[in-house]
């Protein structure tokens, strides 16, 4: 939808491939969009519905296990191609970190750290979380 409120219809379901999108959409940290269809799928029965995927050209970014918490304290941090990152940084300010996983880091958040945005600098570039972190006082 543009701002001016012109609807673009990118898909239609037509039983075969979903029928009736059912829920919000969810975008991963690759950036796609995921949904899912309450029916359809199978044309020979009412069918059990589908997941499908929509690329959409948004970037990848990182996201929280929670988006809050005090100096200190350990946060979770989800992404996509995480391993070899070179530093995390909340809100401009660098912590230490470990990598756990391609899609896992487990980083502190450090002393002088306020409320913003995180963050990851990887081999393939920077990633940035997709909402502010919360610092708790």
């Amino acid at each position: 939808m543009t701002p001016d409120g012109v609807v673009t219809t990118l898909h239609t379901f037509e039983g075969s491939d979903g029928a009736n999108p059912y829920g919000g959409l969810l975008q991963a940290t690759s950036g796609v969009l995921y949904g899912s269809t309450s029916s359809g799928g199978d044309l020979e029965t009412v069918g059990f519905g589908n997941i499908f995927s929509l690329d959409v050209g948004l970037g990848p970014f990182v996201t929280f296990v929670r988006a809050s918490g005090r100096i200190g304290t350990v946060s979770g941090v989800m992404g996509q191609g995480l391993t070899g990152t070179t530093s995390v940084s909340f809100n401009g300010i660098p912590a230490s970190f470990t990598v756990k996983s391609d899609t896992f880091i487990d980083a502190t958040v450090p002393p002088g750290a306020t409320t913003g945005y995180v963050t990851v600098t990887t081999p393939s570039g920077t990633l940035t979380s997709n909402v502010p972190f919360y610092v708790i006082p």
